[in-house]
């Protein structure tokens, strides 16, 4: 499966960084440029439920193709969501079903640096966005 161009220029990005300090401040940097959500979706209905950080997600889909929005409140994980949203907005449903999110941010070159909370965090996300793409 292609990536969409969004998600491999932060490929591109990452795999040039030298070493995880660079790689902390991208993934801050990519948090930091993540577009707010309006207040009234940082509701209880768009929480995402199994992360230890406050994450909210929406989705639409827009002409067979998936566009999630998505914020947190803790800025690691503002990060790291913004890198999964790079890989998964533009996809259909079925191309979001075989997105492999361990292998995604192994080529990141951030995997070592997810503890298993953070992984149990954005596997939630990635729970939650196929919830949504087989219930609409």
């Amino acid at each position: 499966m292609s990536l969409p161009l969004a998600a491999a220029e932060a490929l591109q990005t990452f795999q040039n960084a030298a070493g995880w300090e660079q790689r902390a401040r991208l993934l801050m940097q990519v948090g930091d440029r993540l577009p707010p959500l309006d207040d009234a979706d940082k509701c209880e209905a768009n929480r995402v439920h199994g992360c230890e950080s406050q994450v909210w997600l929406v989705g639409e889909l827009r002409e067979g193709h998936w566009q999630f929005s998505a914020s947190s409140d803790a800025r690691m994980i503002r990060g790291l969501v913004a890198l999964l949203l790079l890989r998964v907005n533009g996809l259909s449903a079925d191309e979001l079903q075989q997105v492999d999110l361990p292998d995604w941010f192994n080529q990141l070159g951030l995997s070592r640096q997810l503890s298993p909370s953070r992984s149990n965090g954005l596997n939630a996300v990635l729970k939650r966005m196929h919830e949504l793409a087989t219930t609409l």
